[in-house]
């Protein structure tokens, strides 16, 4: 598990295919987290969870298999190529972003960027599916940083992501440009709640992000408007 909070920006050395998949050898560029990586621990590679193969001072290897590099872009890095970093949390962090799995969910698409007074609005273009779990200002997670939705668009599905200069400095998302892809990943709570609905309509498929009503109509608040059970506050309007 991991927060979204990118602890560094490292840079590929290699990137080797072989029958297993993708050896993929990062220079940790002088970082030292408090829970230094050794063999066997959990990183974050741009919001891919991967397991550190070897650890070095220098460097952190990883072992890519053909499943992920099905679904994400990491098969496309290359010698030089940034990647956002950060370590899995632990009970005794803070959670300063949101609950961030590193199993991404699809790949988007940078569709558009402006800038004022040095803030970026970034819209996304998002694949089919994925809309569904978009709640406006909820959270997602673009390349491994924890962001919140500014907007969320239809048609085509995607949502529009604010981002201010620390982040801009502090993470790869100061590089994209219009057409990149970029690693997704929908809030976890939120996915739950879609499952969660789906299962007590029949099974029935949400394309549309989930709202307020759609979860009274699911019986998650009682008939007078007040919340029921774990999912108390869930639909309560937020400004």
């Amino acid at each position: 598990m991991f927060t979204g909070l990118i602890q560094h920006v490292g840079h590929v050395r290699s990137a080797d295919r072989d029958p297993a998949g993708l050896r993929l050898v990062v220079v940790r560029g002088g970082w030292t987290p408090a829970a230094d990586p050794v063999r066997g621990d959990s990183v974050a590679v741009s919001g891919v969870c991967l397991t550190v193969e070897e650890a070095t001072p220098e460097t952190l290897t990883f072992r890519v298999i053909g499943q992920t590099l099905a679904v994400t872009k990491l098969g496309r890095l290359g010698p030089g190529d940034r990647v956002n970093l950060e370590c899995a949390v632990t009970a005794s962090q803070p959670l300063g972003g949101h609950f961030v799995q590193g199993h991404a969910d699809g790949l988007g698409e940078v569709a558009a960027i402006q800038t004022d007074a040095g803030d970026w609005r970034v819209r996304v273009d998002v694949p089919g599916g994925f809309a569904r779990h978009l709640v406006d200002r909820g959270s997602v997670a673009v390349d491994g940083v924890s962001l919140t939705l500014a907007e969320v668009h239809d048609g085509p599905a995607g949502f529009t992501v604010c981002l201010i200069p620390e982040t801009l400095e502090m993470t790869t998302l100061g590089s994209l440009a219009v057409g990149d892809p970029v690693h997704l990943e929908a809030d976890v709570l939120v996915k739950a709640v879609n499952a969660r609905v789906e299962a007590m309509l029949g099974g029935q498929k949400q394309e549309r992000p989930v709202t307020r009503g759609m979860l009274l109509d699911a019986g998650f608040a009682s008939s007078a408007g007040s919340p029921s059970g774990a999912m108390s506050g869930a639909g309560r309007d937020r400004g």
